[in-house]
């Protein structure tokens, strides 16, 4: 499917889960605009596509679909490389959004949860969340020619980096993953992603 399309549809569709307005056309411009933003290289329009995509796949899994669509259209929304807030910057941007629209506290406060989860700083305990994880986190089980490609993204978000330093710090990230008893938390993901980002992360890690 087109990206363009899956990026229309599921932003659509999201309103329509949460039954609220539609904000106006110039909110999503902007978001998809920030995703557009040239530092980005992973963080990009690509990685949103391919997160919502996953999504459309998974969706009667979610207990609140239209929070897990939001937060994924948001939890990339801000991105400095250098920055360290990018997902409370992302989630506060969601939640004036929702807070316009009308949401409900409770409901605002969950998809803040949601994008914050992104940090991957802990595996994710709710059941949304461990669904959203794992999305973000599919790019890991993906086919070796695109895990390639996306570590050569995240290389060039990190350019300004030294190369002894960046690699050693993304070895740490890399293998911080293989070391757990499992990268993904649903038993749908792990049965069709976890296989092949242990060989993707393997690969990756013994290369550096």
């Amino acid at each position: 499917m087109d990206e363009m399309h899956v990026l229309a549809t599921s932003w659509e569709t999201a309103w329509r889960d949460l039954g609220l307005p539609m904000p106006d056309a110039g909110v999503h411009q902007r978001l998809l605009t920030a995703y557009a933003e040239p530092q980005r290289h992973y963080h990009t329009l690509q990685h949103l596509g391919e997160c919502l995509t996953h999504f459309q796949a998974v969706r009667h899994l979610a207990a609140h679909p239209g929070e897990v669509a939001l937060a994924l259209s948001f939890h990339d929304a801000v991105y400095d490389p250098k920055g360290k807030d990018n997902e409370a910057l992302s989630a506060r941007w969601a939640d004036e959004v929702l807070a316009q629209a009308g949401a409900t506290q409770p409901r605002r406060d969950r998809v803040r949860a949601l994008i914050m989860a992104t940090c991957h700083q802990a595996n994710p305990t709710e059941a949304d969340a461990q669904l959203l994880v794992d999305i973000d986190l599919a790019i890991l089980g993906s086919a070796p020619a695109r895990f390639d490609e996306y570590d050569q993204q995240v290389r060039q978000e990190y350019r300004w980096v030294p190369g002894f330093l960046y690699r050693r710090k993304r070895r740490e990230v890399l293998r911080s993953f293989l070391d757990r008893r499992h990268i993904y938390s649903t038993e749908r993901f792990r049965q069709s992603h976890e296989a092949q980002a242990r060989l993707n992360l393997t690969r990756a890690v013994s290369g550096r």
